[in-house]
């Protein structure tokens, strides 16, 4: 089994920052109306504007391996940055999933991301591995943290709060 797909089945079967924690400023519910995957997110934050940091991302996923693996990759990968970095981590990783195979990812950006890039030729697996990441952006938007530097294409699965 290639380390990629390996990679993939360890955050799925083994999610790290799993489970729902207090104390947080947002929570988001995103659905992935084409397949059901679900994520319901919080996040922490501590200090304010452009020296915010990400205490804390948990969550509760609910989906296939792909949709798992991305919440837990995306955990391990935005907590204890400022949100200004973690905002640049979802930039690579969204430009990786939705480049259809042509960006194999870099990780130092996105570490353990780099395993998704082979979900970028399956259309309909990118919706999967974007759930968390855009549940995460909504839930930095709700907390009041400034996500102006993303560029407006979008990534939303139908959230809910």
């Amino acid at each position: 089994m290639d380390l990629y797909q390996q990679l993939i089945l360890d955050h799925s079967k083994r999610p790290q920052h799993a489970g729902l924690r207090e104390p947080f400023e947002a929570e988001t519910h995103h659905v992935n109306t084409s397949c059901g995957d679900e994520i319901t997110l919080r996040v922490h934050l501590e200090g304010e504007g452009s020296d915010a940091k990400v205490a804390d991302v948990s969550y509760d996923s609910i989906g296939c391996s792909i949709s798992v693996a991305s919440a837990s990759i995306l955990a391990e990968e935005v907590i204890g940055y400022s949100v200004a970095e973690s905002l640049e981590t979802f930039e690579a990783m969204r430009s990786m999933l939705t480049s259809r195979g042509q960006d194999a990812g870099d990780e130092e950006k996105i570490g353990d991301g780099v395993a998704l890039a082979g979900v970028s030729k399956y259309p309909a697996r990118v919706k999967c591995a974007l759930l968390s990441w855009s549940a995460y952006t909504d839930a930095l938007a709700r907390a009041g943290a400034d996500i102006s530097s993303i560029s407006s294409h979008k990534t939303a699965q139908g959230g809910t709060q």
